[in-house]
């Protein structure tokens, strides 16, 4: 076993390596970990998803996070939302219980930064270092290995968890101490938001005029105006295709955990808690598992 504590280089010893989740995100990040070669044990709480995913990449499914991080170098984490992140650490079973002293614990999940203060807390307590790193890219991002990655923690834990990281991410940025990954994504979420409601608008206010949207784009999408969801939502949104990852149901969660954050920090986002109220209308609309540029459904339908 490779003793993180030793910070060795990454290209100098492959890792042994627990991966807690499976999903849409996790399922690839571990998917790129495997094929760099490190020797992985997955969990996911739908046991057939773990089975399935070492039927095609190798590795260990564990019956329990526990199990998965027994005698791991490196323990990570990509689930679902605070409760889910504290059952498979802290819970019974949880990895935090199994890890040895100098292990590293990365936490891909978009969480609260209250949690990942807490997991940090905990960690210093056990001698683990802890990185909350949160990731931005979606789905097709993890699948091509593109993400770029927010974190928190300290310098040591960085230094432990960017090898580790580099097999599935375009950038990575230590931005603070713990909670500050978390925090960060928190800020992504809010100019995203502020993004597509503007779009949406700017489309919709075309489409009214009668303009032609294609000559529409061309004209404004090479100055100020431009973004990344102008350039690969626009016409996806004008066609009234909604079918792009993100789901609304996570931009609520993760703009809900924004406006918590504020609310303790006493930062003012009154678009945000606009723009949530919108996304709450695409729900009732039935567009809770269409992606987030489903926002103009409310002014086009």
């Amino acid at each position: 076993m490779w003793p993180l504590a030793q910070t060795r280089p990454m290209d100098a010893a492959m890792a042994k390596i627990a991966f807690l989740g499976l999903g849409v995100m996790g399922g690839p990040m571990a998917g790129h970990l495997a094929k760099a070669g490190h020797d992985i044990a997955v969990y996911n709480r739908t046991a057939e998803k773990a089975d399935s995913w070492v039927a095609d990449l190798g590795g260990a499914a564990a019956a329990t996070p526990a199990e998965a991080a027994k005698e791991a170098d490196a323990v990570l984490a990509c689930v679902g939302a605070d409760a889910d992140l504290e059952e498979v650490t802290l819970g019974p079973g949880g990895a935090f219980a199994a890890m040895h002293e100098g292990a590293l614990f990365v936490d891909h999940t978009t969480v609260s930064a209250k949690i990942a203060r807490r997991l940090a807390e905990e960690g210093e307590a056990k001698g683990i270092h802890c990185v909350d790193a949160p990731v931005s890219g979606g789905q097709a991002g993890a699948e091509n290995g593109k993400l770029s990655i927010m974190c928190g923690g300290s310098k040591r834990a960085m230094t432990l968890a960017e090898p580790i990281m580099q097999a599935y991410a375009a950038r990575i940025v230590h931005c603070g101490g713990p909670g500050a990954g978390q925090q960060t994504k928190m800020a992504n979420q809010l100019a995203i938001a502020g993004v597509l409601q503007g779009l949406s608008e700017a489309l919709h206010f075309a489409r009214a005029s009668g303009l032609d949207l294609d000559k529409v784009f061309e004209a404004i999408s090479g100055g100020a105006a431009q973004s990344w969801q102008m350039d690969n939502r626009w016409k996806t949104m004008a066609a009234g295709e909604f079918d792009f990852g993100f789901a609304v149901d996570w931009m609520r969660k993760d703009l809900g955990l924004a406006i918590e954050e504020a609310e303790a920090n006493g930062a003012k986002v009154d678009l945000a808690k606009l723009v949530d109220g919108y996304y709450a209308e695409v729900q009732a609309m039935g567009g809770s598992r269409q992606d987030t540029s489903s926002l103009v459904r409310r002014l086009e339908e």
